[in-house]
């Protein structure tokens, strides 16, 4: 018999992957939590490092928009030397005084517009950051990086966050880490508003929405309640799908040195609700129940078993909202944070 021959490197790259295991992921034993949180907290920072370096918001309103229960401001903040963010500002009418917020990450397609209902929802994204405002939430929905006022033009055939994944990495960067600071900044947005209570904002994403929120969570100390929708199950399972990854959300070598689990396990005890549909192929259901599980032993333990729900629901790849809602609602509702400790730092070198 002949040698064994393969052409394809995706499938050597499956093939590998597939083999590679955990060996520091979340402790099966909740009592070893502190000690491996300080442990993959310095994991993932030096893994996201260099963070860029910051400069003064300098936020500016440029339009103002009367919609049904809320006004849309456009606005436009600072980040880091040569970037700065488009976004809106969602304020329900009749809001006086400091109150919750959510921090809206959209996914992929159209940008914060789509999640704000100005285009059409081919994708499944949802009007999410409409209508936590109609609920009386402020929100701030910005634009990640190559999408929505920040794309850059490419030719049909080329991927706008895979093309600035291999212009970033040239330079040292990785274009998670800058999204990651822009949402970061987002939250010294809202956390400076006169209408904002800063121990009452949420942050709420869908698939790489879902990734973007997910991730900042486990970095900053700041979201009281995290919806990640369409997104958390594992990486084990969603890289077997050619397509299923971009440029915008990977770190060198993180299959074998985090999961999915592993950043859930970061926001708690904070409140945390994760949607799944029955039907995602991108992130499948066994996939989320399995991490589900095994979070659900460490929000036991620390006393919060409340605090954390597995919304599934009967569809694909789509946000649903069915639960996120009232979710967001009621931990948003009372004033202090529901998290208790918190990590020492967040993203703000």
């Amino acid at each position: 018999m002949g040698r064994r021959r393969n052409f394809s490197p995706w499938f050597q790259v499956v093939s590998r992957l597939s083999a590679t295991t955990d060996d520091d992921g979340l402790p099966e034993d909740p009592a070893a939590f502190e000690e491996w949180r300080r442990r993959f907290g310095s994991r993932l920072e030096g893994a996201l490092a260099p963070w860029p370096d910051p400069v003064p918001p300098d936020v500016e309103e440029t339009d103002e928009t009367d919609c049904a229960g809320f006004v849309r401001k456009r606005i436009v903040f600072d980040t880091e030397e040569l970037m700065s963010v488009p976004a809106f500002l969602l304020v329900p009418d009749g809001r006086e005084g400091r109150g919750p917020a959510v921090l809206c990450v959209h996914g992929h397609g159209a940008g914060k517009s789509l999640i704000c209902g100005l285009e059409p929802d081919a994708a499944g994204g949802g009007e999410y950051a409409a209508e936590l405002a109609r609920r009386g939430h402020v929100v701030l929905a910005p634009d990640l990086r190559c999408f929505g006022e920040r794309a850059d033009w490419n030719p049909p055939d080329h991927y706008g966050c895979d093309t600035n994944l291999v212009h970033q990495i040239m330079g040292g960067w990785n274009p998670l880490t800058q999204n990651l600071w822009d949402l970061a900044r987002a939250l010294d947005v809202l956390s400076a508003h006169p209408l904002v209570d800063p121990s009452r904002i949420g942050v709420c994403g869908f698939s790489y929405g879902g990734t973007a929120s997910l991730f900042l969570a486990a970095v900053d100390p700041r979201p009281a309640a995290v919806v990640v929708s369409g997104y958390l199950s594992s990486w084990a399972a969603s890289h077997r799908v050619p397509w299923n990854l971009c440029g915008s959300q990977v770190l060198p070598a993180m299959l074998g040195s985090m999961e999915h689990v592993d950043l859930g396990a970061l926001v708690a005890p904070r409140p945390l609700l994760v949607e799944s549909g029955r039907g995602d192929l991108l992130f499948p259901l066994p996939a989320a129940e399995a991490s589900i599980a095994r979070l659900r032993v460490l929000y036991d333990h620390l006393g919060a078993g409340d605090r954390l729900v597995h919304h599934v629901f009967d569809g694909e790849h789509r946000w649903d909202g069915a639960a996120a809602y009232p979710f967001l609602d009621r931990w948003l509702a009372a004033s202090g944070h529901p998290g208790g400790r918190r990590p020492a730092e967040s993203p703000s070198r």
